[in-house]
């Protein structure tokens, strides 16, 4: 297979078709871009199709360059959006933006990453850059977009910054002279957008390369943290694994295809094919073994409905406990508010018996398992 054969795999269109080949022609190290926005903590799986697409040009000699969008997060991409997303203060924006690079190089080789923060350009950019760039496009150009277009059709409102979205994606591209952009097929519009601001600036217009869309724990919508259907590559590997069992058995195949190409797709039965899926998922982020622990973890607390052999143990102090609170410090649940739904929601246990109460004395908790979900427990030590 020739080198552009193989780094075309997978891909759902390039554009222009000619021009994979036409980079590589040049007979240099391309300089492959790909952006991710900070809008939440976890990178998914769904990321890591195009990031495993990225590892691939650099095991190739290419470079890869990581554009981490805290900028761009401070407008949200409008990409499939049906409203207008909220806008992240900074520190929400540099919290999420911190954990990207590890969890980032779980795919990617750190020494051969470029890591370029998209503040580098626009947290100094003026009026006059910004008016430069603004005069590469026109308004009609930018309201072709699909996603314009529906919100236009219902009088959904539409954003002046929405509008910037693109451009600003498009000149992260000629920030770092990009030859190749990756991206996921609902991109496309902005990765065009980058070819023509490039063109504008006098560079040679990048190649577009667009990867199919791992869909979410649901089967049929996008991979998405905001829409809770997601699967994080950080997460507990029992996390994981548990999530896994959850994809309707259609899905199975799509998968496989985008997140283990090298290992057959599903023949067996769905619930043997899901158990060996998950096993994959946990070893590949976080080591061999992993798998065969999270399908034991999955077993006991699922399938015989008993807490796991290795519960922790947490020392709390004497008085009575806020349970969200306690959710929170103790079992990782994301915030309070978060515990309190869970809790109203028949989500908590103590020793098996639901939880209706926000408060509780510690005594009443002393030597029992909290479970919160369906795969969080502990057990509560009460210090004397």
């Amino acid at each position: 297979m020739s080198d552009a054969a193989a780094l075309a795999a997978r891909a759902v269109e390039i554009i222009p078709p000619d021009g994979l080949v036409a980079k590589l022609a040049l007979g240099r190290p391309l300089r492959v871009k790909l952006g991710v926005d900070p809008t939440a903590p976890d990178i998914h799986l769904g990321h890591t199709v195009a990031l495993q697409k990225l590892r691939e040009f650099q095991d190739a000699g290419h470079i890869a360059v990581l554009i981490i969008g805290d900028w761009t997060a401070r407008v949200g991409d409008p990409s499939g959006r049906s409203s207008t997303r909220p806008m992240l203060s900074a520190d929400e924006i540099d919290a999420n933006a911190a954990t990207y690079r590890a969890q980032a190089f779980q795919v990617l080789d750190p020494e051969r990453t470029e890591v370029r923060p998209n503040g580098e350009w626009f947290g100094e950019m003026g009026l006059e850059p910004l008016f430069r760039l603004a005069a590469t496009t026109t308004v009609n150009q930018l309201l072709r977009r699909e996603d314009f277009q529906t919100r236009m059709s219902e009088q959904r409102p539409i954003s002046v910054l929405e509008l910037l979205y693109p451009l600003m994606q498009a000149y992260d591209s000629m920030a770092i002279e990009a030859d190749i952009e990756l991206g996921g097929t609902d991109q496309l519009f902005n990765l065009m957008l980058g070819r023509e601001v490039q063109q504008a600036y006098g560079q040679q217009p990048q190649v577009a390369l667009t990867m199919p869309i791992l869909p979410g724990t649901d089967g049929v919508a996008r991979m998405s943290k905001s829409s809770g259907n997601y699967i994080g590559v950080a997460e507990p590997p029992e996390e994981q694994f548990g999530k896994i069992m959850s994809i309707p058995d259609q899905a199975m195949a799509t998968f496989y295809e985008l997140l283990f190409p090298g290992e057959s797709g599903p023949s067996g039965h769905p619930g043997a094919e899901k158990r060996r899926l998950g096993r994959l998922v946990a070893d590949r982020f976080h080591g061999p073994g992993a798998g065969d622990r999270a399908e034991a973890h999955f077993n006991t607390v699922t399938r015989d409905h008993r807490a796991p052999d290795d519960t922790p143990v947490v020392t709390i102090p004497s008085g009575d406990v806020h349970m969200p609170a306690f959710l929170v410090d103790y079992m990782g649940v994301a915030s309070r508010g978060e515990a309190r739904r869970l809790i109203a929601q028949g989500g908590v246990t103590v020793d098996g018996a639901r939880l209706d109460d926000l408060d509780m004395a510690g005594a009443a908790l002393n030597g029992k398992v909290v479970r919160a979900g369906k795969r969080r427990f502990t057990r509560v030590d009460v210090a004397s």
